[in-house]
């Protein structure tokens, strides 16, 4: 019988310029799952650390960048895993970075785009990526009233 978990966080990454844009990534041709595959920043849940915690370091590990502002996002990703017949529960998140700040991309990564929504969404794979650069254009990118409510105080971190 599959297993439930928890594990796994995804964060999409936003710079507001003169129009928002969105960090895609490239995986690395070396990395043994889903190699060439253009996604969201996404990664495993350390022992011991809160899912946000997770989010925040994964966002550093990946690309370097120093998120201004964490949000939650009403959106949880979920997804088979054949390896280990398991269902993945993986919370969304949203990170706003400096517009001025420079991508440091992880062995993990080959590339990288900063991409308009449409454009990322097209190049994302996985429908769950997709909906969620969507889902934090809508209620995050766009000063939606509920931006603030999502948003992640750093005093909390």
């Amino acid at each position: 019988m599959p297993k439930i978990i928890f594990e796994i966080v995804e964060t999409v990454l936003f710079r507001r310029k003169s129009e928002p844009e969105f960090l895609v990534l490239q995986r690395s041709d070396k990395e043994t799952i889903y190699p060439g595959l253009w996604q969201i920043v996404s990664g495993g849940i350390e022992p011991g650390e809160k899912a946000y915690e997770a989010a925040l370091r994964e966002v550093r590990e990946e690309t370097g960048l120093k998120p201004i502002g964490l949000y939650n996002t009403p959106l949880t990703n979920t997804f088979y895993f054949f390896t280990n017949d398991s269902v993945n529960l993986s919370p969304v998140f949203a990170a706003e970075v400096d517009p001025n700040e420079d991508v440091r991309l992880s062995d993990e990564h080959k590339d990288f785009r900063w991409l308009v929504k449409d454009e990322a969404i097209s190049l994302l794979v996985w429908p769950g990526q997709k909906s969620a650069v969507g889902i934090v254009d809508e209620y995050i990118v766009r000063r939606n009233p509920s931006e603030e409510s999502m948003k992640i105080p750093f005093d909390h971190l």
